[in-house]
């Protein structure tokens, strides 16, 4: 994660710093804000929150212990977090990867990620979204909610044996659902599907089926 070969410089820092004409910025306990409609390059911080309005346009986010969230309607390559949850508004758009460690991951109505999502634990939550890659997880919860979209699949990954966390992941497929590619579960599930909902080939689990709108 780029987030973390920052670390050694900007523990020497102790103050924001500015690239490219104040584009890119760079902070040590402290958070970042851009505001509705703004343009900004790169967005890192080391315990801090990342906090992106309406309508903006950034290159990535990146924290270590903080939040990142981005308004409705935002533009931007890439998201990273390291103890942090990560929530996108409606309609935005990610041009490549979003990958958190211990937190949750968010996306609301049309929000579209070219990339793959991925976190070790926390619940991954999609609401009528749309993500081109994969969905991974080791331990945390995964809904598809009513109307997402995953075309590359759906990892569940054997946790490593340092792992704290024994909880079974629960996997919900929600209505008119679409998931191409595998379902792969490498552990324990409970892998509830939609009956309208469509999936590709299920590996490692037994799909079990429900009416309405939750299981």
């Amino acid at each position: 994660m780029r987030s973390i070969l920052f670390i050694a410089i900007l523990l020497f820092s102790g103050a924001a710093v500015a690239f490219d004409e104040g584009n890119d910025t760079t902070k040590v306990n402290g958070s970042v804000r851009v505001q509705d409609g703004e343009t900004a390059g790169a967005l890192d911080t080391v315990n801090g929150s990342i906090r992106v309005g309406d309508h903006a346009t950034v290159t990535s986010a990146d924290t270590v212990n903080g939040s990142i969230t981005l308004g409705n309607d935002v533009t931007a390559r890439s998201l990273d977090t390291v103890n942090g949850a990560i929530s996108i508004g409606t309609r935005s758009r990610i041009s490549g990867d979003i990958d958190a460690v211990n937190g949750r991951v968010t996306l609301d109505e049309g929000v579209e990620v070219q990339g793959k999502v991925e976190n070790v634990n926390g619940e991954i939550r999609l609401t009528a979204a749309h993500v081109v890659g994969r969905i991974k997880t080791t331990s945390g919860d995964i809904r598809i909610g009513a109307d997402s979209r995953v075309d590359g699949g759906i990892l569940v990954d054997k946790p490593g044996w340092f792992s704290g966390n024994s909880k079974t992941p629960r996997v919900v497929i929600g209505p008119r659902a679409v998931i191409g590619g595998t379902l792969e579960f490498r552990r324990d599930v409970e892998l509830f599907v939609s009956d309208t909902a469509t999936v590709g080939t299920i590996t490692g689990a037994t799909a079990k089926r429900f009416s309405g709108e939750n299981p």
